[in-house]
């Protein structure tokens, strides 16, 4: 059974420091089955190459895909900060600006059949395609060297929230319902991108600070999957404290992440799990048993509202449980809280709006970068642009986004979907190709890459004499049908700081990173 699954008694914390992101994987102690309805792991796709003229081209990794890279000609190895079955993380330094960051090295030789190899491969991409949630570890990079794949990810020093409920027993209604905000807050994120994270339990999140009220960062995203609403999953993964009952019987859907976050609720509030057992078989049998104690200590003290919640996210019958908006939307959930009063706006479509608002200069920049993003970092979103795109046409018509954004959770009206049409539609052919999907809807931190940023300069700039000017403007914008003079103009007048009638490349770089709050916090987060 794929899973992380501890018997007897709630378990204790393996001996790490604070800072262990805890990307362990679990063991295989078995064949996974894959539901024949679960999207295909899809195959990688090499990076383009990157290799000078007195190099030879470097050998391609076997789980990666893509030419290997040395982790260690970029950051320094410190101390180790935790183990886990696959690998060891580490602490690092990168070489030039000093900052640290949590390094996973996950051994190849430990990879020995071809599902271990897809778990890791689909890892990164999904922690690619996540990435830029406040609450969620970010991905800074993957490198396969001959002996292990590395993951360099932010670095959370407060150590892990399994750690912090065993140090205080269990929590206060408000800081309880604080925490279980941040986790469901994941879960949404997750589903509406089409990601279910199936491993759902304390150890899997991690505090970004030891301060009290320090953010909660989710982590190990080693069992988790790409999903279409209304695919049934048959593998039986998880941890035992944690699994939802549909799951232990082999056939459960993204719910089960809700189950999963309810008994993590149920453990804040009381300090003890819901589900008890001397062994895993006996945890598993009070699961789908489904007797729930709320009459011992401290449950008489602990209010109806937060009880009432708990029962609704551990409900047995998925179609009654809640979903995670409704987690969020509950009253409990919203005393205290301003998170939940503001409708959820969901990635997908908090970026399209964005690129809406953008100059038509940076349209077609970002379309340059995404022609150049590596089929890692891009496949969550091309597995959700083949969601919409029903007829396989490899086109997205207004009545298919009209059809597909609800799909995701949220309700847009015509004139709102028509106007995300427009502005995605770069080419202005009245539908949306994969190319301007991936455009409209990639995370903006593709900007904060200096190479990804140099490429879309070198698009314009056509004869490399350092600046775009007016002409090459012209040219470039032509083809998208944008290139007329009062559009030019707007573009100069808006870049070029320094009033000399082009842009640089400092000037074009500004304007990229300009008015994107993600970008901003990132970088005072930094």
């Amino acid at each position: 059974m794929g899973n992380n699954c501890s018997s007897g008694a709630l378990p204790s914390a393996q001996d790490s420091t604070a800072s262990d992101p805890r990307h362990d994987r679990p063991s295989n102690g078995g064949v996974r089955v894959l539901p024949p309805n679960a999207p295909a792991p899809p195959k990688p796709q090499p990076h383009p190459p990157t290799t000078t003229a007195a190099s030879a081209s470097p050998p391609i990794g076997r789980v990666l895909g893509r030419p290997m890279e040395d982790v260690r000609a970029t950051y320094t190895f410190g101390r180790e900060l935790g183990r886990g079955q696959f690998g060891v993380t580490y602490l690092v330094t990168h070489k030039h600006n000093k900052q640290q960051f949590a390094c996973k090295s996950i051994a190849t030789r430990k990879l020995i059949n071809h599902d271990d190899v897809e778990d890791v491969r689909r890892e990164v991409q999904i922690m690619h395609h996540l990435t830029g949630h406040r609450n969620i570890v970010e991905l800074k990079g993957a490198y396969e060297d001959k002996h292990s794949v590395n993951l360099v990810m932010e670095l959370c020093a407060g150590g892990e929230l399994f750690d912090r409920i065993i140090a205080k027993g269990h929590y206060s209604e408000r800081a309880a319902a604080n925490l279980c905000r941040q986790i469901v807050t994941v879960v949404h994120y997750c589903h509406s991108m089409g990601v279910m994270h199936r491993d759902l339990k304390p150890e899997n999140f991690l505090l970004l600070s030891k301060d009290e009220d320090s953010p909660l960062k989710a982590t190990d995203f080693g069992l988790s999957v790409f999903f279409k609403p209304g695919d049934v999953f048959k593998d039986l993964v998880g941890s035992a404290y944690y699994v939802a009952p549909e799951v232990l019987r082999r056939r459960y859907g993204a719910e089960a992440d809700i189950w999963s976050a309810g008994v993590i609720l149920y453990i804040l509030l009381s300090g003890v799990p819901p589900f008890w057992g001397e062994n895993e078989q006996g945890i598993f049998d009070a699961i789908l048993r489904g007797h729930i104690d709320f009459s011992s200590d401290p449950w008489p003290s602990i209010s109806s509202s937060a009880k009432d919640l708990v029962k609704k996210m551990l409900r047995a019958d998925t179609k009654e449980r809640l979903a995670a908006v409704e987690v969020l939307n509950h009253p409990w959930m919203r005393e205290d809280g301003d998170a939940s009063d503001k409708p959820l706006d969901i990635a997908v479509l908090s970026r399209m709006k964005q690129f809406r608002a953008m100059n038509k200069l940076k349209k077609v920049a970002l379309k340059v970068i995404a022609e150049n993003l590596s089929e890692e970092e891009i496949i969550g979103l091309k597995e959700m642009f083949k969601s919409m795109d029903t007829d396989n046409s490899g086109t997205i018509t207004f009545e298919e986004l009209k059809a597909g954004l609800p799909k995701l959770g949220t309700k847009l009206s015509e004139s709102e979907v028509r106007q995300l049409m427009e502005a995605a539609d770069v080419d202005g052919n009245g539908t949306i190709d994969y190319i301007e999907f991936i455009t409209a809807t990639m995370h903006m931190n593709r900007m904060e890459r200096e190479d990804h940023l140099y490429k879309a300069f070198e698009y314009f700039d056509k004869d490399k004499s350092g600046y775009i000017t007016v002409e090459e403007l012209e040219q470039a914008l032509k083809k998208y049908n944008m290139g007329d003079e009062k559009t030019i103009k707007e573009i100069i007048v808006e870049v070029d700081t320094d009033l000399d009638g082009r842009i640089n490349y400092d000037e074009f770089a500004a304007m990229m990173r300009k008015g994107d709050p993600e970008l901003v916090t990132n970088r005072r987060r930094k």
